[in-house]
């Protein structure tokens, strides 16, 4: 009887292989040939589900995204009431700052993602939609908290949505370099975070 072939299992799999590759050597080191060989598969089978180069970038960053959401879900649902608002925002910082060694490299790729997807429309379209969900999760937090009365009622959620997430978001590549250490990158997010809330309690 033929085996049953999990094709989404091989594409994951080709996934992790790009991510080894960007991590370790940049993404201009990627070729299917090289995949193929990281992911310990034949180059036809790479072929098979991605004729190109930007056909497996795209789904190794879509990967990414998919990974980073159910990753946050996991940490919110795992906690033993349901978060806050401002909660919620600080699981995102915390996701999103490196600060274990498997965010750094999964940061690092994103980022080389992102140098990528200055001309590779595809690409950018995808990232695009990723940053794009982020801030509307960021400003319903937002929306939420002014409808219990802990946010002033008299502020923009999108604005202050967009201001949080260009926050968090400009702090990785700081941390990525050393320029902060992942603490004292959250601490700047608990700045912004108490000029909105108040001080934590």
């Amino acid at each position: 009887m033929p085996r049953k072939v999990d094709h989404e299992q091989r594409r994951r799999r080709i996934a992790q292989a790009v991510w080894a590759i960007v991590a370790l050597r940049g993404l201009e080191a990627v070729s299917l040939r090289d995949v193929a060989a990281e992911a310990g598969v034949s180059l036809g089978q790479v072929q098979h589900y991605f004729k190109t180069k930007d056909q497996v970038l795209r789904y190794a960053g879509q990967r990414l995204v998919e990974l980073a959401g159910e990753e946050l879900r996991r940490s919110l649902a795992a906690r033993p009431e349901p978060p806050s608002p401002r909660a919620t925002i600080r699981a995102v910082a915390e996701q999103t700052v490196p600060a274990t060694p498997e965010r750094r490299a999964g940061a690092a790729v994103w980022y080389a993602f992102v140098t990528r997807a200055v001309t590779a429309p595809e690409l950018a379209a995808l990232i695009a939609d990723a940053w794009a969900g982020t801030h509307v999760l960021i400003g319903d937090e937002l929306r939420a908290a002014q409808q219990v009365g802990e946010l002033d009622a008299r502020l923009d959620p999108a604005a202050l949505a967009a201001t949080l997430q260009t926050v968090i978001d400009g702090l990785v590549p700081q941390v990525l370099v050393g320029y902060r250490t992942p603490a004292e990158a959250l601490s700047v997010v608990d700045h912004h975070l108490d000029l909105l809330f108040g001080p934590a309690r």
